[in-house]
């Protein structure tokens, strides 16, 4: 084998501050399915498998006492969560409607898509680029 084949992404981690908040933020708000849930005793540590149309995307995890993830300014490290979405307008208008806040709207000067950021409950950067 000249080089390792990666087929796709299996799936993101992603650790939370209160998981009941951030279950329902990534469920109730933004629409992934919970595909299996469990608590890990030895651990205190809950985890849940969730989907968006049926491809398994984020594990979403608790644990006793996370540190805080540093946002502003940028640091070395995963960056942001990039989602696409039919039409970015009715995106951000229903998360207005959800009580969260999207920067405003721009133009990816390379591909002319719409995009904007807005954060999870812990302020971990997400991304809705237009399709």
């Amino acid at each position: 084998m000249k080089t390792i084949h990666i087929n796709k992404v299996h799936h993101i981690a992603i650790i939370c501050s209160d998981y009941a908040k951030s279950k329902a933020f990534y469920t109730d708000i933004l629409g992934f399915t919970l595909d299996g849930e469990v608590y890990r005793k030895e651990r205190d540590s809950y985890k849940a498998d969730l989907s968006i149309n049926g491809t398994y995307i984020i594990e979403l995890f608790s644990f006793p006492s996370p540190p805080t993830r540093p946002t502003r300014p940028e640091s070395v490290g995963l960056r942001h969560l990039a989602f696409e979405v039919d039409n970015l307008e009715e995106s951000v208008s229903y998360l207005s409607s959800k009580g969260i806040e999207a920067e405003p709207i721009r133009i990816d000067e390379f591909t002319g898509k719409k995009f904007t950021f807005f954060s999870d409950p812990d302020n971990l950067p997400l991304e809705l680029y237009e399709k």
